[in-house]
């Protein structure tokens, strides 16, 4: 399996394609690619893959409301972990931050939000609870 990935590697237009990922530039493009070329990368990936069985990625719902949007999850939540939030928000499309900016779109507040809801408000940011995200993402 790898020895076609091997083979693509090499290819310009695979490593232009790994270099267009958000967030990865020349450097690890460069350290992807020569992790797959690697013969004993090879060989421990194989042996790996004959241990787990992979499982198909859930699609991303981009027609979600929250589709596109960059959301900051803040204070306690109550029904999901913090890992739970972010991946549900992956899931339906949206990018999660840790941090509230002019470029947060959507603010999920649970109870003791501090100074995340506070930024959030002064800059005109909407505000949610976690209930009304569980309805927005047609979850309840």
């Amino acid at each position: 399996m790898f020895a076609i990935i091997k083979a693509d590697i090499q290819s310009s237009e695979a490593r232009e394609e790994i270099n267009n990922i958000d967030g990865v530039g020349d450097v690890v493009a460069e350290a992807v690619a020569d992790f797959f070329i690697e013969e004993h990368n090879e060989t421990a990936l194989d042996a790996l893959l004959r241990e787990v069985e992979p499982q198909p990625m859930e699609a991303v719902a981009n027609d979600s409301p929250v589709a596109g949007k960059t959301v900051v999850f803040t204070g306690s939540l109550e029904r999901l972990t913090r890992d739970e939030a972010k991946a549900q928000a992956d899931r339906f499309g949206a990018k999660v931050s840790g941090s509230v900016s002019k470029k947060t779109d959507l603010v999920v507040a649970g109870p003791g939000a501090g100074s995340k809801l506070t930024k959030a408000q002064e800059l005109g940011i909407e505000v949610i609870s976690e209930d009304e995200w569980f309805r927005r993402t047609g979850q309840g």
